[in-house]
């Protein structure tokens, strides 16, 4: 599993790397000193999990999570107690107090291995869902049959998906990286950090800021996509 250290405290770099040297599981593969440095490293070197301090020059750990369009695993590691709630609204695997203590990082790994074991069992049999798929959708005392070719977007909403077809729009107990990794990818597309977009009801495309670009769907509602996800649509639909 690859790991990417992020902390501007170069003394607190070294301490984990030490620290995470008889994991055989994890590899450190890079390390970033702030948020941009971390976002770079991030699209260069993929990782799987971060090491996340929040308190940095510059953008803080949170703001950063907020930047990425998917987020490895993340680990929080910081020497204030106070953001621990906070923390685990961005879906942290744990929060690690300063210094940290190698007891409750063995105990953090032993968590991070067994439930990227289960998830590989999980993936070995999961399901690609296609356009035509039919799928059972209920929200409170509501329920609905609805093909996915009808959906027209996936948000997310914390640990929630909310779906959009005809008028309705009922939010789901799941996440979006999971709907990411089961739609099939000639039909939806992860257009952001919160929205996957079905491409056969995009009406029109424009240049947005900054380098992304603005989809507006048939019935007119609109979604960003990101700069870094513009340039994989761009090549995708060969704009």
């Amino acid at each position: 599993m690859k790991a990417l250290i992020v902390d501007d405290e170069r003394l607190a770099r070294t301490e984990l790397k030490r620290l995470l040297n008889p994991f055989k599981d994890i590899k450190v593969v890079g390390e970033a000193v702030n948020a941009g440095d971390a976002i770079e490293k991030i699209d260069q070197l993929k990782p799987d999990l971060l090491f996340l301090d929040i308190q940095m020059p510059g953008k803080s750990g949170f703001e950063l999570l907020e930047e990425l369009d998917t987020v490895p695993t993340v680990i929080f590691t910081t020497a204030y107690d106070e953001y621990a709630l906070k923390a685990f609204e961005y879906n942290a695997l744990d929060y690690l107090l300063k210094p940290i203590e190698p007891i409750r990082l063995e105990e953090t790994i032993n968590k991070l291995v067994e439930k990227s074991r289960k998830k590989s069992v999980a993936e070995s049999d999961k399901p690609i869902f296609e356009e035509s798929d039919q799928v059972f959708v209920k929200d409170g005392e509501r329920c609905w049959f609805v093909k996915l070719e009808k959906i027209r977007l996936f948000e997310s909403e914390g640990n929630y998906v909310r779906i959009y077809f005809e008028n309705n729009k009922p939010l789901i107990l799941r996440t979006l990286n999971y709907l990411d990794e089961r739609l099939d990818s000639k039909t939806f597309f992860r257009a952001n950090r919160k929205h996957i977009v079905n491409l056969k009801w995009i009406d029109t495309i424009e240049p947005w800021l900054n380098g992304g670009l603005l989809v507006k769907f048939k019935d007119g509602q609109k979604v960003e996509v990101s700069r870094r996800q513009a340039i994989k649509f761009k090549d995708m639909l060969s704009l």
